[in-house]
């Protein structure tokens, strides 16, 4: 389908139908799906032995020929990707094209050590941008929709990635990125916006400082919310959805496999739909790295099939999620990505029981008298970890209740994360913002050799 087609195709939907940026990408039989996929896994498994030293050792090591690979379920055969070897080839040796023959490079902050460098070709940025008009699309952005860009610019992929991606579908982009936020809200109100796309994080302070300056989001022309970059639960949706009035969807990407625009949710909001015509993906559990049924929880591995300039073969991403491809109510075919519960290595280990900071959140957001705001921090305590959890009370909320609010939070903890915490309740404003990803977990145990 032509551009203009497109357009078209999104400004007038068939009556009871969502709207397609590609519709006959986005609902192709499974069965050509997957023979697409197989055709692109096989293309890229040779692109990446004739230009990537590190992918063509370890591929020559395990003796796997492109030729080789007959199925999908081949890619098992196939060896893992690391981030840690991005990190290890800093900055350019797992690239499949000279730097010269780029169009972009994104790297990430590089703040616990080397940064991790993802370069783009022009193709590759056209392919990018495509998807993530999809992507908005699919969450119910239209052509002539104001959408509000509260993602970062620069090297972190969110901002730039989402631009395109508006660009592309024929939205009209304010590209505000983070900060600011009283200045936010002004153009947010002012220039109408339709689409609000953040870090679901962000999203709740933006409503906070809304309605501390009386400022009511629900009557602004807002329609839809596109929020990623970190994971969220479902009471932060409805956090964000009663406060901003709107309808939230989740985005999913990694700078690694392309950036925003790997995976988004429709309006039924049943999962996030994984783009299988440019990615291959599975669910293996961490430790014995074999496939886990259908339904069940394990570790995203994702293959990239079209990128150029930094192709993966079977990235581990840590994210913990589950999978379905059981059809949608919204006509798409391509299988869904059910949210994700959080990274495997944001995980604690508390006397035994697995938790994710996700877990904590679903708890709090939307408890009568504390804001959406908290920290896990952790401490030595000779042989043993503790965990504090740090909440933050409303507004308004006296200080002299604060210990029943603490013991109240703790049982809710104990008894539906299973896990026991000192609470302690802050008064507003106390626990640090996040004009981006949000810290969650805050780690004082000792170092390693410190």
């Amino acid at each position: 389908m032509g551009a203009a087609a497109r357009v078209d195709a999104l400004r007038a939907p068939a009556a009871g139908a969502g709207a397609f940026f590609d519709r006959a990408i986005e609902t192709m039989p499974r069965e050509r799906l997957a023979a697409l996929q197989l055709e692109r896994l096989r293309r890229t498994l040779q692109h990446v032995r004739e230009r990537v030293l590190l992918h063509r050792q370890r591929l020559e090591a395990m003796g796997v020929e492109a030729d080789d690979v007959r199925t999908l379920d081949d890619v098992r055969a196939l060896p893992f990707t690391y981030k840690s070897d991005l990190r290890d080839h800093y900055p350019f040796g797992l690239f499949a094209r000279p730097v010269g023959e780029l169009a972009r490079l994104h790297a990430s902050s590089g703040t616990t050590g080397r940064p991790t460098v993802v370069g783009y070709t022009a193709g590759d940025l056209d392919t990018w941008a495509q998807l993530m008009a999809r992507s908005l699309a699919c969450a119910g952005a239209r052509p002539g929709d104001v959408v509000h860009n509260a993602h970062g610019y620069g090297l972190f992929t969110g901002g730039l990635g989402v631009h395109a991606g508006a660009e592309r579908l024929g939205a009209v982009v304010v590209p505000i990125s983070g900060g600011a936020t009283e200045r936010q809200i002004a153009l947010l109100i002012d220039f109408g916006a339709h689409v609000l796309v953040a870090t679901p994080s962000y999203a709740l302070v933006i409503a906070e400082t809304a309605e501390r300056l009386g400022v009511d989001l629900r009557a602004s022309a807002l329609r839809t919310g596109v929020f990623g970059g970190e994971p969220w639960s479902e009471s932060t949706r409805r956090a964000i959805e009663a406060r901003f009035g709107l309808r939230a969807h989740d985005l999913y990407g990694l700078s690694e496999i392309m950036g925003p625009g790997v995976a988004c949710e429709c309006d039924e909001q049943a999962g996030l739909h994984g783009w299988e015509d440019h990615f291959l993906f599975e669910v293996l559990d961490p430790e014995t790295q074999q496939p886990v049924p259908e339904g069940q929880a394990g570790e995203l591995v994702i293959t990239t099939l079209t990128r150029d300039a930094l192709p993966m073969l079977r990235y581990r991403t840590r994210d913990i999620t589950r999978i379905t491809t059981a059809p949608c109510d919204c006509g798409r075919t391509h299988l869904r990505i059910l949210r994700i519960a959080g990274r495997s290595d944001d995980m604690l280990i508390v006397r035994g029981v697995n938790v994710y900071p996700s877990q904590i959140e679903a708890v709090l957001v939307g408890k009568p008298r504390l804001a959406p705001h908290y920290q896990l921090v952790l401490r030595r305590n000779g042989p043993l970890d503790e965990v504090t959890l740090e909440v933050e009370a409303l507004p308004g909320v006296a200080s002299d209740v604060f210990p029943d609010l603490a013991r109240e939070v703790a049982h809710l903890v104990k008894a539906m994360v299973g896990i026991s915490t000192q609470v302690v309740v802050k008064g507003p404003g106390e626990i640090p913002r996040s004009e981006g990803k949000a810290v969650r977990v805050r780690d004082l145990r000792p170092k390693e050799g410190a």
